[in-house]
């Protein structure tokens, strides 16, 4: 007796449980056609995907591998956001006039002026590093005379800041510039006796100062109260002659005192983009008051991607280089002559790339 009223709860509690079991997948319904209690199918509903994979086959769960399509478009791999800015572009510009039969008269020519532009620059938070080389050459053939140069400059500055927080504009910073030209220069139509010449002079400016760069514009302001200027002349016969500030026969001149430059690039209009440079600089020892200026105005119309048009200027004003100087029949300067303004204006329309 005891036997089979343990087998009559045993099988009341296995009912019970088993009506009380839900089933979890929600996904599933039962079909009204089975029978209960033979056995039961059950259907999977169509479940819309939020991703579909490409080539599956949503009611087959097999992969089928010959269905699968090789990618059109080849993606590009991800790339660690960098830091550096860099710039290289190309210029190159060419005038041309010629005549035939011409009653005005006027002799045939030809001119052109390359440049090169190249930038490094590096920013992130406190620091803030600019390197930058400009390289510029220009040459003209005219209808009866020999070659001349009309351009030539060699310039390369780096700066570095550093800023004690990211929300000032102003960097503690040191500068260094170096300014040359590639070939020798000459008074036309005397091709003799150069004037200048590689490194004769050379300028190199070494301080280090404050600078002002606000975010987001292509601004920048440098005061360096402390600032060494040196002047090379590395030619023996310029170097006799004392030029550019020279002692004759020294190679090298020292100068001490006060710099500051700006550079600001902005486009003033559509399509019409300026940029200005200048340096001001005055010595403290020799001839403090004295500023030697150079500046650097250029409006770049641009036509398309790679044509476009240019229109600068460029002034100079230096206190050690004498023009007009007066020398006795012997060849002994009686008069070094005075310091004037040296002025540049340049037109052309030509081609930029940048790569």
């Amino acid at each position: 007796m005891r036997p089979l009223i343990s087998f009559f709860f045993f099988f009341l509690s296995f009912v019970v449980v088993s009506s009380a079991q839900i089933n979890p997948l929600s996904v599933f319904e039962q079909d009204p056609d089975t029978t209960r209690s033979q056995f039961q199918v059950v259907r999977i509903k169509e479940v819309k995907l939020k991703y579909v994979p490409r080539g599956a086959k949503l009611t087959d769960p097999r992969t089928v591998l010959n269905r699968i399509k090789p990618l059109q478009k080849k993606y590009r791999r991800f790339v660690p956001q960098s830091f550096w800015a860099k710039i290289n572009e190309f210029g190159l510009n060419i005038n041309e006039v010629a005549f035939v039969n011409w009653n005005a008269g006027g002799d045939n020519s030809v001119s052109a002026l390359a440049n090169l532009n190249f930038g490094r620059n590096y920013k992130f938070r406190y620091l803030n590093w600019k390197n930058e080389m400009r390289l510029r050459y220009g040459l003209n053939a005219q209808e009866g005379r020999q070659l001349r140069k009309t351009d030539d400059q060699i310039r390369l500055s780096s700066t570095i800041g550093f800023r004690k927080d990211t929300i000032t504009n102003w960097y503690y910073s040191v500068k260094a510039n170096f300014n040359t030209q590639f070939s020798n220069g000459y008074k036309y139509p005397n091709r003799t006796t150069p004037i200048s010449r590689f490194m004769a002079p050379g300028y190199l400016f070494l301080g280090a100062g404050t600078s002002y760069i606000p975010e987001g514009k292509k601004f920048n302001l440098y005061i360096s109260p402390i600032t060494q200027k040196a002047t090379f002349v590395l030619d023996e016969d310029l170097s006799n002659q004392g030029v550019f500030g020279v002692d004759p026969g020294e190679h090298t001149f020292m100068e001490l005192g006060f710099l500051v430059t700006n550079s600001w690039e902005t486009e003033v209009m559509k399509n019409v983009l300026m940029n200005h440079r200048i340096s001001l600089y005055s010595d403290y020892i020799e001839s403090f008051g004295n500023v030697d200026v150079d500046w650097e105005l250029n409006f770049n119309l641009k036509v398309n991607k790679y044509i476009n048009a240019n229109i600068g200027t460029h002034v100079i004003f230096d206190d050690d280089i004498k023009f007009d100087e007066v020398a006795d029949a012997d060849g002994n300067i009686i008069d070094p002559g005075i310091p004037r303004i040296q002025f540049k204006q340049l037109l052309g329309v030509g081609l930029n790339y940048a790569f």
